[in-house]
């Protein structure tokens, strides 16, 4: 029962977490002023998306936590998840490009470690991190791009 309430817990702080900062931290009107690259997907794709990816952060760091709350892994998920929920106020709420883009190859460098760190004792836990390195690459990817255009 209590692993279960943890992840719970876990699913909460991320998915919720997630999702208030991006209810708060929404595209606006600076946003679609921005020149973007060929490759900017629509809008509507990222709440999907990330709440996909939010449920398997969640996991992994369920899963992690379970293993070795105190461990070097787990402090890598966590600071993994400081940095994804201040990128969205660093960008849209800051305007400041050039900050979210450190914030977010910050973040994709944290990624990556928390997989390297997990990779051998729980590679399930690593995995669920693989479609997150690629996605946050990709927004890393796009970040830079509006910064050069803009």
């Amino acid at each position: 029962m209590r692993n279960r309430i943890s992840l719970v817990v876990f699913l909460v702080v991320v998915i919720g977490g997630g999702l208030a900062i991006g209810s708060v931290t929404r595209p606006d009107g600076w946003y679609a002023a921005l020149a973007k690259p060929s490759f900017n997907p629509p809008n509507w794709i990222f709440a999907p998306v990330w709440t996909i990816l939010y449920v398997l952060v969640a996991v992994a760091g369920w899963r992690t936590f379970r293993r070795d709350a105190g461990g070097a892994a787990m402090k890598l998920w966590a600071a993994q998840l400081v940095l994804n929920f201040l990128w969205s106020p660093v960008f849209f709420a800051a305007h400041w490009i050039g900050a979210a883009l450190a914030v977010v190859s910050a973040l994709l460098v944290t990624i990556l470690a928390f997989v390297a760190a997990t990779w051998v004792v729980d590679r399930p836990a690593a995995w669920m991190f693989v479609p997150y390195a690629a996605w946050v690459a990709f927004a890393a990817l796009l970040n830079a791009s509006i910064l050069v255009l803009n």
